[in-house]
């Protein structure tokens, strides 16, 4: 007799983002938002594809369902757009703005070559453990119980743990190692499987503390331990990885054998040893981190270079019209796209677009779609067929979790159109002479999402004196800094309408101090692209 399909149960939801990391999240809960806005369960501030209120996953028994809260870009299950909650299966994948989620029946596993062992309440030591610190061994007034080779070694990490030039500390650390009498050997040694206890851990790092344990079966604090009876370790000695009241790990020795007793001298040796390796450490890695932050600036700078000359140097001049263009990214290279394209029959394409993500991963897409948007539309005679071949190429040559918002319009000075597709790009405002508002909505999915996506082209009149203002959502997102608002079209759309008596150039100066006004001078947190044309009056 067959039985009962296994009902699925997820344990875990995994959110991919456009870095290519993956977010595990335990489903502990019964409802997760997700959006920008920092009240969410979920919360992606810097995804500028998702709405602060974007969607909302539930839980009915052991269904999980997903709704779209009225978000501006929609909310995606296997690429097709939901308009009421859908329940999810194993198979299923949901986009929202630039990220892709799927859920885990099983908990992901962690791989790890040592394992912290829990163990019972803290018990008191007994005379085998001794206990010191780093500030005990380097004081001053401290009096050594050691050899000249051991008050050598202390005083050396003594030196190194102040600040002595390096000059100066380089001859002293000469003058040490002449006074030295016999040959320094260094060994290695590899174990394999060893398990470390977690209250050994927890208090050379927790509490800086260096520990030698004689003989851990004498001592009441380590007998009753699991992990170090099966281990039969007898003896132990673990340091602390410390610089000045920084942490970064531990040394950790034991036997099971007393060939060689720890001694006090040894936890000196061990202590002080371990704060040379620290800083050595520590310095290195700054080093390090500074030389490769240095080479990325430089690159950086040099990638930045190449995308500006990639924009349009100036608006080309269109009989009885008044073009302009502006973009400024919000870190050195950005994900925004503008253009202007011009016909020998005098029409001229206006573009703009928006990579998801930021930095260097969407400069790169970015400058791969201005490269093929330069050879697709050499001639816009059906729009709608090329943005359709555009999403396929992007579809194809892309990494899954990049989209692209796109909007291309065709601007005919004969007659004074503009046919244009919305591949899921911010509705441009259209104000017309006679203060009334047209907005250019999308015509079509973003790019990158599904290959068998289909695209429309529609047309819209352009009257004498009329603007139209193509923008990225760094213009309407961007937030004030003491409260949760954002700029939005009505106040960009106001905006328009006070200035649109102006050159192009002026509207988009303007519109750039207003957000500035508006975000009281916060850096913006995403890219800000304008593209202002106007019909100058007869």
């Amino acid at each position: 007799m067959a039985g009962a399909a296994p009902q699925f149960k997820p344990r875990e939801l995994l959110i991919h983002t456009p870095d290519g990391k993956t977010r595990t999240v335990a489903l502990e809960r019964d409802r997760y938002t997700l959006g920008r806005s920092s009240s969410n369960e979920l919360c992606y501030a810097d995804d500028a594809g998702l709405s602060r209120q974007h969607m909302v996953l539930e839980k009915n028994g052991e269904i999980w369902s997903v709704q779209d809260l009225n978000s501006k870009n929609g909310t995606f299950v296997n690429g097709i757009k939901i308009d009421a909650p859908r329940q999810l299966g194993p198979t299923d994948r949901i986009t929202a703005g630039h990220l892709t989620m799927e859920f885990a029946e099983k908990l992901s596993a962690t791989a790890n070559t040592v394992v912290f062992v829990e163990g019972g309440e803290k018990s008191a030591a007994v005379s085998t453990t001794v206990a010191t610190s780093l500030q005990g061994v380097l004081s001053e007034e401290k009096e050594i119980e050691a050899g000249p080779q051991m008050r050598a070694l202390i005083r050396a990490g003594r030196e190194l743990a102040g600040n002595m030039p390096l000059s100066d500390l380089f001859n002293m650390i000469m003058d040490l190692s002449i006074d030295a009498d016999d040959d320094l050997v260094v060994q290695a040694a590899r174990g394999e499987g060893f398990r470390i206890s977690s209250m050994v851990r927890d208090r050379v790092i927790n509490e800086k503390t260096s520990l030698l344990v004689r003989d851990a079966r004498l001592d009441q604090a380590f007998a009753e331990r699991m992990s170090i009876v099966q281990q039969q370790i007898r003896s132990m000695l673990a340091v602390p990885l410390q610089t000045d009241d920084r942490v970064i790990g531990l040394i950790y020795l034991d036997s099971p054998h007393f060939v060689h007793e720890f001694t006090k001298d040894d936890l000196n040796l061990l202590t002080v040893m371990a704060n040379v390796a620290a800083i050595r450490i520590e310095h290195t890695r700054l080093a390090e981190v500074e030389q490769a932050e240095k080479l990325f600036a430089k690159e950086l700078e040099q990638a930045a270079e190449i995308q500006r000359r990639l924009l349009p140097v100036s608006a080309p001049q269109v009989p009885g019209f008044d073009l302009a263009g502006y973009n400024a990214p919000c870190r050195t290279v950005g994900g925004d796209y503008y253009d202007f394209l011009t016909y020998p029959d005098g029409r001229v394409a206006m573009i703009v677009a928006d990579v998801s993500g930021k930095g260097m991963p969407a400069a790169l897409l970015m400058s791969s779609l201005q490269a093929r948007v330069q050879v697709l539309f050499d001639d816009p005679t059906d729009l709608a067929a090329l943005v359709t071949r555009l999403n396929r190429i992007i579809v194809s040559n892309s990494p899954s979790n990049r989209f692209i918002s796109f909007f291309i319009g065709v601007l005919d000075p004969q007659t004074n159109q503009i046919t244009y597709v919305n591949a899921g790009h911010n509705p441009p405002l259209v104000m017309h002479a006679d203060r009334s508002r047209e907005q250019l909505d999308a015509t079509g999915l973003l790019l990158g999402i599904m290959n068998s996506a289909q695209y429309q082209q529609k047309t819209c009149s352009f009257g004498p004196g009329d603007v139209v203002v193509l923008f990225s959502d760094g213009v309407t997102e961007a937030a004030r800094v003491d409260i949760d608002e954002e700029f939005g079209e009505e106040r960009l759309a106001t905006t328009i309408e006070e200035l649109s008596a102006g050159p192009s150039n002026s509207i988009i100066e303007n519109i750039n101090r207003r957000v500035h006004d508006f975000t009281s001078g916060a850096p913006a947190a995403d890219d800000i692209t304008l593209v202002v044309a106007k019909r100058i009056a007869a």
